[in-house]
């Protein structure tokens, strides 16, 4: 059975390094689900708010975050990617936004961050995939860090939509080993699935999660859908803005459709800590 090993992911993305940057902007599919996991920061983060990003990487998002005026405490578990964090952040312009890089561990935030410290957490990008067996000890530390009404933004792998994107791979596996994702969700390289030891979601079961966390879910969508395998294709839409544009409003709608939720690579939650008792 595949367990949590914060070592392995911590090295896994040491290793990475600067991919972890550029995977958003590496096709135009990638750039699909840059902006609807951008749709949701911005409808839902307000100037001023202190932010904790947990896993946040090389800073993809948390430029997003300094743009809408955000004051963020950039948290991961890989000091390379912190490293990069700061090195974006100051070559590019944000790091006034940033008020600290912390490396922990999302399962363990006690020693880092007082109870109610932040306005709002975003979780993009997969961390809550790969604590797996202890994905409820990090969703009630991330509930602990946020203040009462504050709001959580979650993007973890997506069960169906991985299996369309990579489809002809999957199909190459044993029926057998295919069938145990199916049922587990589980990602193990060691059977020759994926690169990742990590969990994939289907849309409920992540409903189901942060709700058993205590956290009402307020919104949930694929990363993407109609353009999923559509490829290099998509090339040509994205030399015209107003396809462009058009693509991405339809994109926004169908992947927030009962029927389109569980078919993104990625599945994006925006849930809420209930607000104090007797808050407006």
């Amino acid at each position: 059975m595949v367990t949590y090993n914060p070592d392995w992911v911590k090295a896994y993305y040491d290793d990475y390094g600067a991919r972890e940057w550029e995977r958003w902007d590496r096709s135009p599919v990638e750039r699909v689900k840059l902006a609807v996991h951008m749709h949701y920061l911005e409808t839902t983060v307000q100037p001023g708010m202190r932010i904790l990003e947990i896993g946040a990487g090389a800073g993809r998002f948390t430029q997003a975050l300094a743009r809408l005026g955000a004051r963020v405490v950039v948290a991961d578990i890989s000091p390379v990617q912190l490293e990069l964090n700061r090195e974006n952040a100051r070559q590019l312009g944000f790091a006034a936004a940033v008020e600290d890089w912390v490396e922990c561990d999302m399962c363990a935030l006690e020693t880092h961050f007082a109870d109610e410290a932040f306005d709002a957490v975003v979780c993009y990008g997969g961390p809550l995939s790969y604590v797996l067996e202890r994905r409820d000890e990090a969703l009630a530390e991330l509930r602990r860090v946020a203040r009462p009404g504050a709001p959580l933004l979650f993007g973890v792998m997506g069960l169906w939509g991985t299996v369309h994107g990579a489809l002809p791979g999957v199909l190459a596996l044993p029926v057998e080993v295919n069938r145990d994702v199916v049922r587990t969700g589980r990602l193990n390289p060691a059977r020759g699935t994926g690169t990742h030891y990590c969990h994939m979601f289907r849309a409920a079961e992540l409903r189901a999660a942060l709700e058993a966390a205590g956290l009402a879910v307020e919104a949930i969508s694929a990363s993407n859908g109609l353009s999923a395998a559509w490829g290099e294709e998509l090339a040509a839409i994205e030399q015209d803005p107003a396809k462009w544009a058009h693509l991405l409003e339809l994109e926004f709608e169908a992947c927030r459709e009962p029927g389109c939720v569980d078919m993104g690579t990625h599945i994006i939650a925006v849930a809420r800590k209930a607000p104090a008792a007797g808050a407006p």
